[in-house]
């Protein structure tokens, strides 16, 4: 232990993270930079906080304040003691609505301060689209905006009074009339007013400098807005109080269509005179599918208000008749206008990749120019792209003349850094002259520091190190941010990652193979790190459960990160034998949530399966990955010995399952699932085939469906077959040529007799345990079985979601050299899809109950559920399924260790919305998992809808609907 880390443990009551973990995960925010921590502080008050910097100033250590993380300028990293405040320091302490103020710790995420203050009609007007996860300290320090500015401005508007620790330990109260200025701070401005009355941009979103100006007279010398933007380079905040504003009761939306991008920055300026909430502006490369939105190439976010929904209605439909549009959308319905906000609000990640896949960056996210100017300086941006042979995608506050973009810059090679510089220098001037500011909400940081002189001048830049030196002469907080900066094109993150692709088992394709590129993803935008699940989101539910950093999704790619980094100067040097990485990734859940909520594409469920695969390597793996990793083999042989009630007769008796369970790898909290004593299989060979003719679809038998809940299996058969489908089952010997199979085949020529009879799988418990040679062998063996089949153009319905899934995507990217992987999950389809797309004259029964439960996270993740949902809507059964993942999740939940993690993902949301339900509603889980969390843990019994349709058509509900196709 080192001379500081014993002494900041001595001094502190917070946690002291000096170990490899708590360093790497604040190596980064969201920019291009990386610096690696001493170590890492999370302090419980600001009595730590002083004490924190009391020893960091005798060891000559710098302190950077830190809240979500989510800084783009490299500001909150550094080399010294990072101060990690959303541990603790993350309460509001009081809220006044009659004067419209709260207290809050700086560690608050702006959402629960949202939460709080919306019971009194009230919010914080400030609302950048990382409000689910940045904190009240990180805007402070950032001087942050968000959609609302042009009604609420910045979140120095909204600040009244701050509390901060100097580094050398002054304690100050910061208000009007110089209230808490430190000593000569008064001086220095009375002595350069004809200065700061001249030198600074008028324009909404200046946010670049220091804002000294707040100091003139005339602004009643309000130290503690020209304290906010200041990076945590002046004193560190422990406390605030902020102003609250009335939110409208009632808001519209319209989505104004424009031609491009110009045209809609044209006339963004012109609807400010209707005082609109919002003026929000994106082009169409940013957005997957313009479905949602009005025609054109660009749109105009722009929101009202009102004390009634008509009201704001009438306000927007004002805005859309006085716009010169190509087409627009006027939208009141909140759960509407939500899903067109999420379009805007993912951008942040969405721009992290071009059209054609390839990497943007940050570095010139956000400048700013007065909003009548945006037009013609969009014009003159372009211009330079095309002058350096750069794309971007520009979007973002179009009527507070604020830009953000991402750029494909290379930020990999020598010439590619040379090139970012130029064009960094470049563009400074080019803001510069349309009289703009470097940053309208991010901040400097490192990224636009160096380039302040081409803004305000070589005195005005010598005036800001002046006030830095006032404020903290010993240079101790935030070293080489705003003044005396660190260059532009130093410290860049990917400096330390390898030059050459790693050798991996999964293809990678949308990053050419490239297992650093796909952990490059990670940008560090955090909305792993929402604490609450709205909608059908998953991500991230052990982070939820934990609240620790290390176990959200960014956290586990800044371990891989530094894993990949190695010798080059990662912290992780012991490379895929990483017990800390190890760590990390043991309470992942494999839910795929990231795949898809992650803005960038994050795909931790694969990164875990391709780590436990190296890390486990030629060494002996957990007693899990046996038990439940090789489940098909198992399950198999109790069918080939017809011991499953023997089986569940032992697992039965307390002692001997309990000895079961440990010698497993399982968690004792756990009641093991009973075995099927007829396989679904069994039960389809002694049926009689019924249906109609014509062409074949393949049901697919997957584990679960197959020996632990064949009853869907035979459900779905009963529904199929209703709809007027020809059902079977895929061959279980390897034929050269048709008959395709119906699950009773036998080979007459002996080669095939040789081979032996074998079942299909999709190998999910190999990948999710990350034995990926097993799985291999399987899928191959799989696409052998497969063959006759792929030969016809015979669809493949999975059943469990999870299978289908890892067919899906597992599968092409796992066999990434066998074209017949690709072409077999191009042929899966979900139950609800198969009806869908392969009976669509066919009606279900109507059923007309209300419905609860949850999606399946890798249903949501991967394969989408609108089909399920007009499905539901068919048969009369309405509500919206919960989001989130139930925690169990395959193997997760019934490892060892992982019981209470498990449960408390499944209190996330999926065991609320049952208990919430009406008493008649349906409970639906087409998961395996998702029905044995809700029976062990609720005692509620979770059907698969196949199994809800079947019955209602064995009952004859909904008799005269059933038709045929």
């Amino acid at each position: 232990m080192t001379d500081l880390e014993a002494d900041l443990r001595k001094a502190v009551r917070g946690e002291v993270g000096f170990d490899v973990t708590s360093r790497a995960l604040v190596t980064m925010d969201a920019s291009n930079y990386r610096r690696v921590p001493l170590g890492v502080v999370a302090p419980r008050d600001a009595d730590d906080v002083a004490a924190v910097l009391e020893v960091c100033r005798t060891h000559g250590v710098p302190v950077v304040p830190r809240g979500g993380g989510t800084s783009i300028a490299g500001q909150a990293t550094g080399t010294g003691v990072v101060l990690d405040f959303t541990r603790h320091m993350n309460r509001v302490l009081a809220l006044d609505a009659e004067a419209r103020t709260a207290v809050v710790q700086p560690g608050l995420v702006l959402d629960r301060l949202q939460d709080a203050a919306a019971p009194h009609g009230l919010r914080f007007g400030p609302d950048p689209s990382t409000h689910s996860r940045c904190t009240l300290g990180g805007m402070i320090g950032n001087n942050s905006c968000g959609s609302h500015s042009v009604a609420w401005g910045t979140t120095a508007d909204s600040v009244a009074e701050l509390d901060v620790v100097t580094a050398r330990g002054q304690r100050l109260r910061l208000g009007q009339e110089w209230a808490g200025a430190p000593t000569g701070l008064r001086e220095l401005v009375d002595g350069e007013l004809a200065r700061l009355r001249t030198g600074f941009p008028e324009l909404p979103r200046r946010i670049s400098g220091y804002a000294l100006d707040a100091l003139l007279p005339e602004h009643r010398a309000d130290v503690a807005r020209s304290f906010c933007g200041s990076e945590g380079t002046l004193g560190v905040l422990t406390e605030a109080v902020v102003r609250l504003v009335e939110a409208p009761r009632a808001r519209a939306l319209a989505v104004l269509g424009y031609a491009d991008e110009g045209a809609a920055a044209e006339a963004a300026a012109g609807l400010l005179v209707h005082r609109p909430l919002t003026v929000e502006g994106m082009a169409a490369d940013l957005v997957p599918t313009a479905a949602a939105l009005p025609r054109g190439g660009a749109w105009l976010f722009v929101e009202t208000g009102g004390s009634s929904e008509r009201e704001a209605r009438a306000r927007a439909e004002e805005i859309v008749r006085a716009a010169d549009v190509l087409d627009a959308l006027v939208v009141t319905d909140p759960a509407g206008q939500r899903a067109l906000w999420r379009i805007r609000e993912d951008a942040s990640g969405t721009a992290t990749r071009m059209p054609d896949g390839s990497e943007a960056w940050p570095g010139w996210e956000d400048c700013a120019v007065p909003p009548q100017r945006l037009g013609a300086y969009l014009r003159d941006f372009r211009g330079l792209l095309v002058s350096h042979g750069l794309k971007g995608t520009p979007y973002g506050h179009f009527g507070d003349g604020c830009i953000h973009v991402r750029i494909d810059f290379d930020l990999l090679t020598g010439p590619g850094i040379a090139r970012f510089r130029r064009f960094s220098e470049e563009l400074a001037d080019l803001v510069a002259a349309h009289g703009g500011s470097l940053s309208g909400e991010h901040g400097d940081g490192q990224a636009r520091a160096e380039l302040l002189p081409r803004m305000y001048g070589e005195e005005m830049v010598a005036l800001f190190e002046r006030a830095k030196d006032i404020w903290d002469p010993d240079d101790l907080l935030n070293p080489g941010m705003l003044v005396r900066p660190a260059p532009l094109d130093t410290g860049l993150r990917f400096s330390v990652l390898p030059r050459e692709p790693v050798e991996v088992a999964f293809g990678y394709p949308a990053d050419g193979g490239d297992f650093s590129a796909a952990v490059r993803r990670c940008v560090g935008v955090a909305k792993c790190r929402t604490t609450s699940a709205t909608g059908s989101a998953v991500m991230c539910p052990s982070f939820r459960a934990t609240g620790e950093e290390a176990h959200s999704t960014r956290g586990r790619a800044r371990l891989l990160h530094e894993m990949l980094a190695g010798e080059a100067g990662g912290l992780v040097t012991d490379g895929w034998r990483s017990e800390e990485v190890r760590e990390a990734l043991d309470l992942c859940l494999s839910c795929k949530g990231c795949r898809t909520d992650c803005p960038v594409g994050v795909d931790m469920a694969t990164y875990k399966a391709e780590f436990l695969h190296h890390h486990y390597a030629g060494r002996r793996r957990p007693a899990a990955h046996h038990s439940m990793g090789r489940l098909p083999v198992w399950l198999r042989g109790v069918d080939r010995m017809r011991a499953a009630a023997v089986v569940n007769a032992l697992a039965s008796v307390r002692p001997l399952a309990a000895v079961a369970k440990r010698l497993g790898g399982i968690a004792p909290e756990r009641r093991i699932p009973k075995v099927a004593t007829e396989t679904f299989s069994r039960w389809w060979g002694r049926r009689k085939a019924r249906g109609a003719g014509g062409d074949p679809v393949i049901l697919w038998p997957d584990t679960f469906t197959e020996h632990l809940s064949p009853s869907v299996g035979q459900a779905a058969v009963h529904v199929l077959e209703a709809a007027g489908l020809r059902v079977v089952l895929p061959p279980t010997v390897h034929l050269e040529k048709a008959p395709v199979g119906d699950g009773r085949t036998v080979a007459l020529d002996p080669v095939s007799l040789l081979r032996g009879r074998g079942r299909v799988c999709c190998g999910l418990t190999y990948v999710s345990t990350g034995q990926l040679d097993r799985a291999r062998t399987v899928l191959r063996r799989t696409l052998d079985l497969m063959a006759p089949v792929l030969e016809t153009s015979a669809p493949v319905v999975v059943l469990e979601p999870s299978c289908a899934a890892a067919l899906r995507t597992d599968l092409p990217e796992l066999l990434h050299d066998d074209p017949r992987a690709a072409q077999l999950a191009s042929r899966v389809l979900t139950f609800a899809e198969a009806l869908e797309q392969l009976a669509a004259g066919w009606r279900p029964p109507a059923l007309n109950r209300p419905v609860a439960g949850q999606t399946h996270c890798h249903q949501h993740a991967v394969l989408g559920d609108l089909a399920e949902r007009r499905l539901r809507e068919a048969a009369g059964l309405t509500g919206d399924l919960a989001g989130g993942c139930c925690g169990l999740a395959g193997n997760f939940g019934f490892e060892k260790g992982h019981f209470e993690v498990s449960r408390a993902c499944a209190e996330d949301q999926l065991l609320p919305s049952v208990r919430q339900a009406p008493e008649d509603a349906v409970v639906l889980a087409d998961g395996f998992s998702c029905r044995t969390q809700l029976e062990q843990l609720a005692g509620v019994r979770g059907r698969h809808l196949a199994e809800v349709l079947a019955e209602a058509l064995r009952s004859g509900e909904g008799a005269d609907a059933e038709g045929g196709p």
